[in-house]
């Protein structure tokens, strides 16, 4: 991989290689999506607003690239290759099998998977989460079903301004990643805890600077 990246698809192939980017800055210094990009690509204040190519990327790197995004790095967002998904999902999944009956988290899945898709805004007012006071607590529920590979995102929806133009930071368009993959992707042969002896050790080989502690964070 070379030492900066410039392109959307220099971007879908670092996330190939590697297996697990996060988008901004993790828990291991330098290894983000954030961190690895040409200064051209970051954060920048412009006269008619803001522009950042990283954050324009996401859309095209989710629907066009071989990888699954979502909250899935303490709560963070970030990537994880097609290749790693199955066995990402199988150690996941494994620490919380199970969501407890009539659960708020139960009522979100179903209204998610009742609907195949939807914004966030749309899933929480059909749960009934309204008030600006019930933002934040109603995010925190989504956040954990995506750390447990329940929700991911499946695209970013944007608002047009009267030109037809997008503008804004984007909406996220939620789904389960059995409906956005397939069951058979979210399969594994392997018991939970064999996929996450693969991904420490594959994580240790491409993060050879790294403490355990910070790649556990990760997994």
């Amino acid at each position: 991989m070379k030492e900066r990246i410039s392109t959307c698809h220099e971007m879908m192939a670092a996330i190939e290689e590697l297996g697990f980017v996060p988008l901004l800055t993790s828990s291991v210094p330098g290894f983000s999506a954030e961190e690895m990009v040409d200064d051209d690509c970051r954060f920048v204040v412009t006269a008619d607003g803001w522009d950042w190519p990283l954050w324009k990327w996401k859309g095209p790197i989710i629907t066009e690239g071989d990888c699954v995004y979502g909250k899935f790095f303490a709560g963070k967002a970030g990537f994880v290759s097609k290749q790693w998904w199955p066995h990402f999902f199988n150690y996941r999944r494994s620490m919380s099998p199970e969501l407890a009956p009539g659960s708020i988290e139960e009522t979100i899945m179903f209204t998610l998977s009742e609907h195949g898709s939807l914004i966030t805004r749309e899933l929480r007012a059909l749960c009934g989460f309204s008030g600006s006071k019930m933002r934040s607590r109603f995010d925190s529920y989504v956040t954990r079903l995506q750390m447990q590979c329940r929700i991911v995102t499946e695209d970013f929806v944007y608002p047009r301004d009267r030109h037809g133009r997008e503008y804004g930071w984007g909406w996220s368009l939620l789904t389960t990643p059995e409906r956005l993959l397939g069951k058979e992707a979210c399969q594994c042969e392997c018991s939970a805890e064999e996929s996450r002896e693969l991904i420490f050790n594959h994580l240790r080989k491409i993060l050879p600077y790294a403490s355990s502690k910070q790649l556990q964070l990760l997994i």
